[in-house]
């Protein structure tokens, strides 16, 4: 199929037979009069009534406790750039449509119209009586930063910037077990990350939060490697600069354990990854187009640990395999926040999935005859049905121990 076959398929996909991919669903019975009676006036009044008696009847009485904000300004659309928020609202409503399709939340794609921080803040603080999350989604470094720091201290529901823990929580999950499997720890593991925007620096943080050694990062930016002596370095960029005479990937590579890519196309070069140490583990996550191809990584280092964005490639880094799943958690025991130990805890479910045997549900779904725990299998399939059992229970428990749960945990699925 031609670039040109695929772009009509894609508007075909979107424009018919019904424009978007989203709709509401009625969840009660409406095929009487006295159905619409209870449904709006006058049954309605008694629920009201409740909740104005006690808030807490929201969560019973409303589908709050089920449904997410997707939010954005249309800043940093995928990998095209500021289009402003219209242009992002086929994203978000595709956000829903993952929502909805692995963890069973109800969403709705709020695409604002403001350039101003404070606008944007002050526009979804005033949302939260209406969900039980905020997901916030392709908004540009270092904006987002703020915003989401914000919006979580002021907000007495779960605010999670997809973009930047999503992608870290995979990339752990995906980097515990490479380790693993290359006979190494996190804790010992020289790590070089190219490309500390939003995802970078909160898999950096996610990482040293679980051991990762400072000592023992080196980070890469437009800039060069970020080093001591670099003067006016954005925060964001400040708590990763350390004492090195490395100046550029070619230097800070050599004898490196881990590179972790998220920054431009073919950047990683064959000499570099022979230069790295036995067992090295890449994670060239540049999409469309990775830093290193995993083809031309193995022909030069066939002991390599590979992982891309790519779905065509073994171990891809996929976020539907965290957000759906660590919000429905959050969403089942009414926790207040998403902290770093519920993130923690995510990784943690992810990894320990992959080292299970596969059902075979899963090796129908991808066309597979075999499929285990191994150096191109590092990361669950999206499909796994086993995702909704084990991590949303792992994000609750842990939400329970930071004292966010406000409620045992249900699962939704059981009820």
């Amino acid at each position: 199929m031609t670039q040109s076959d695929e772009r009509s398929a894609a508007l075909r996909y979107h424009a018919e037979p019904i424009p978007g991919k989203t709709a509401t669903a009625l969840t009660k019975s409406t095929r009487t009069a006295r159905d619409l009676s209870l449904a709006y006036s006058p049954g309605v009044a008694e629920p009201v009534r409740a909740i104005a008696a006690d808030p807490e009847a929201a969560w019973r009485y409303t589908n709050r406790g089920n449904t997410v904000a997707v939010v954005s300004d249309g800043s940093a659309i995928l990998g095209l750039g500021d289009l402003g928020p219209l242009a992002s609202k086929p994203v978000m409503e595709g956000k829903g449509v993952l929502f909805k399709r692995f963890a069973d939340i109800d969403v709705v794609d709020l695409e604002i119209d403001a350039e101003d921080t404070d606008a944007l803040v002050e526009t979804v603080q005033r949302l939260a009586p209406s969900f039980g999350g905020i997901n916030l989604e392709d908004i540009a470094a270092p904006r987002c930063f703020e915003v989401e720091r914000r919006l979580k201290a002021s907000m007495p529901i779960p605010v999670f910037h997809d973009d930047q823990h999503g992608t870290a929580i995979i990339i752990a999950a995906g980097l515990s077990n490479a380790l693993y499997l290359a006979g190494k720890s996190l804790d010992q593991a020289r790590v070089v990350l190219v490309g500390c925007g939003s995802a970078g620096t909160a898999t950096l943080n996610l990482l040293l939060e679980m051991g990762l050694s400072a000592e023992n990062l080196t980070v890469v930016d437009k800039v060069g490697v970020l080093h001591s002596d670099l003067p006016d370095l954005p925060p964001h960029h400040q708590r990763f600069a350390r004492e090195t005479k490395a100046r550029n990937l070619e230097q800070a590579i050599v004898g490196a354990d881990v590179f972790i890519g998220l920054s431009a196309p073919n950047l990683l070069s064959q000499d570099m990854l022979r230069s790295m140490a036995e067992n090295p583990v890449v994670f060239a996550l540049s999409n469309p187009d990775p830093e290193i191809r995993p083809e031309l990584a193995k022909s030069v280092r066939p002991d390599v640990i590979m992982a891309t964005g790519r779905s065509d490639y073994p171990n891809q880094v996929n976020n539907v395999l965290a957000f759906p799943f660590i919000f429905r958690g959050a969403l089942d025991c009414r926790a207040t926040d998403i902290t770093e130990n519920m993130k923690v805890a995510c990784v943690n479910a992810i990894a320990d999935l992959a080292r299970q045997p596969v059902p075979p549900s899963v090796l129908e779904a991808y066309e597979l005859e075999a499929l285990a725990f191994g150096r191109d299998y590092i990361l669950p399939k999206p499909f796994d049905p086993r995702l909704i059992e084990y991590v949303p229970e792992a994000v609750a428990r842990a939400a329970a121990r930071d004292g966010v749960a406000q409620a045992d945990y249900h699962p939704r699925s059981l009820r």
